[in-house]
């Protein structure tokens, strides 16, 4: 699994000219499901990412969770987030985990995110065309991926 995380004054995701999720401070979450991704890639990366501390502190230092700050989140999935651009211009998508795979994936990491956060979390339309607006915070940017636990 891949997650682009942007730390957000606000987002909004719309489908059809339709907000279907909009949040105040908190993580926009860009999630990218490969096709041998498990159960333990969505432990490890919820877990990561509730207590990740990137929000200030008193002080205006990054140390604080977004947990922490009782802050919302979006998860919007992304499956170009698995683009291989090795060879050639046009990105290869080989990697992404086809819907009947995905799909009950990224349930799960939203469920399991929910139940790290003990609360209800706003998504993205899996598979819609999406617009996802937002007003990065810092900017603040921060690529995580469950296969290079760097």
């Amino acid at each position: 699994m891949r997650a682009v995380i942007q730390r957000v004054k606000q987002a909004t995701v719309t489908v059809n000219k339709k907000a279907i999720a909009t949040i105040g401070e908190g993580m926009l979450i860009l999630l990218g499901i490969e096709s041998n991704d498990t159960q333990n890639d969505i432990n490890w990366l919820t877990k990561k990412i509730v207590n990740l501390r990137i929000f200030n502190d008193s002080n205006g230092i990054m140390n604080v969770s977004v947990k922490e700050i009782n802050g919302e989140l979006i998860v919007v999935s992304q499956f170009t987030l698995h683009a291989s651009t090795k060879k050639g211009n046009r990105p290869s998508y080989i990697k992404a985990a086809k819907p009947e795979v995905a799909i009950p994936l990224y349930k799960a990491f939203i469920l399991r995110l929910e139940n790290e956060l003990g609360k209800k979390i706003q998504t993205g339309q899996f598979g819609a065309m999406m617009d996802v607006t937002l007003t990065n915070d810092g900017p603040v940017t921060i690529l995580i991926d469950t296969k290079n636990k760097e």
